[in-house]
């Protein structure tokens, strides 16, 4: 099979494993999945995080790099993710090792081309480079864990970066989730609410389960634009008290804990500056993801929104008059 495709086994791990103490216990927490190493949208989130009206926690579970192969950026992003909360996905589990028969670690599902899964391949072997040349946070990366435990509000949060049975897994896709699987991890977990990344296309969905009413957020990549025409990224935020719009997209409430979907309105002008000197025209990464960065996805916000999740009326005014892609 070819790198890439299929899920190592040293990935996967029991739903039950989260039924554990918190590592986290915070009233404002934010989930930031998928920063792929765009510098602005982590001080975006920084700024937005300074904006509310107490302390924040910062989780990053996982893919904080990615298109950060130039030294001074891959130190800049690591040095700062890791004085958080951090846990590996599978770019820094692959970058923290030499082993290269699972290539970037993905685990695509069928429906990605070979080609694309390749070019991730080939990302993956560049950036380890460069983490070769920084050998204290390779360590670092290596020594993260697959999964971590939050408490919000009295409610119990399971954190992963792709589902909670396996650190590559895909059964959070907004194309594949079943109602059954997610309801038997947040048993299994102890978990009201379980946050996660790794796809890279965001969906949230609230269910009712034998613990009361659970959620799913999915916040897609916190460092690139989730739908089409827009130029944000996207977070979970999870908090005792409302989120601000018009940050907040979508989101629900569970035993008055707020879990919201936010936008992350990073410099995309300097974004795409340094997006293009790491990987210019005819590149893998400028053929992968160029697009995307620039346009969007082939997504909508309708799509990201499933049964108990309500939308930000604000935003839905600026999105049908435009106001979001500007």
């Amino acid at each position: 099979m070819q790198p890439g495709r299929s899920c190592p086994l040293h990935y996967r791990y029991a739903p039950a494993s989260l039924n554990r103490p918190p590592e986290i216990v915070a009233n404002t927490l934010y989930v930031v999945g998928g920063l792929y190493g765009n510098a602005p949208a982590l001080r975006a989130i920084n700024a937005l995080a300074a904006a509310e009206p107490g302390p924040v926690s910062l989780a990053f579970n996982g893919d904080f790099n990615w298109f950060n192969t130039d030294s001074a950026g891959f130190a800049a992003i690591n040095q700062t993710v890791l004085a958080h909360h951090a846990l590996r996905g599978n770019v820094e589990t692959e970058l923290a090792g030499d082993d290269d028969t699972a290539g970037c670690g993905c685990a695509y599902p069928d429906n990605v081309s070979d080609a694309e899964v390749a070019r991730s391949n080939a990302m993956l072997a560049l950036l380890r480079e460069t983490a070769r040349k920084n050998p204290q946070l390779r360590a670092q990366l290596a020594a993260l864990p697959m999964s971590l435990v939050a408490e919000v509000g009295g409610l119990r949060v399971a954190i992963v970066h792709g589902d909670c049975e396996s650190l590559a897994g895909w059964s959070y896709d907004e194309s594949a989730m079943e109602h059954a699987t997610v309801a038997a991890h947040f048993t299994a977990a102890r978990a009201r609410i379980i946050a996660s990344s790794h796809t890279c296309l965001p969906v949230a969905i609230k269910l009712d389960t034998a613990q009361g009413p659970c959620a799913l957020f999915n916040n897609g990549a916190a460092g690139m634009p989730n739908f089409a025409g827009t130029a944000f990224g996207v977070i979970t935020r999870i908090a005792t008290t409302p989120a601000a719009t018009p940050a907040a997209l979508y989101g629900t409430v569970i035993d008055d804990v707020h879990i919201d979907a936010l936008a992350v309105a990073y410099d995309q002008a300097q974004w795409q500056r340094e997006f293009v000197a790491n990987w210019p025209e005819g590149s893998a990464g400028h053929l992968s993801y160029h697009q995307r960065i620039t346009s969007g996805p082939r997504y909508g916000l309708n799509r990201a929104m499933r049964s108990g999740i309500r939308i930000n009326t604000t935003l839905l005014r600026e999105l049908r008059t435009g106001g979001t892609s500007k």
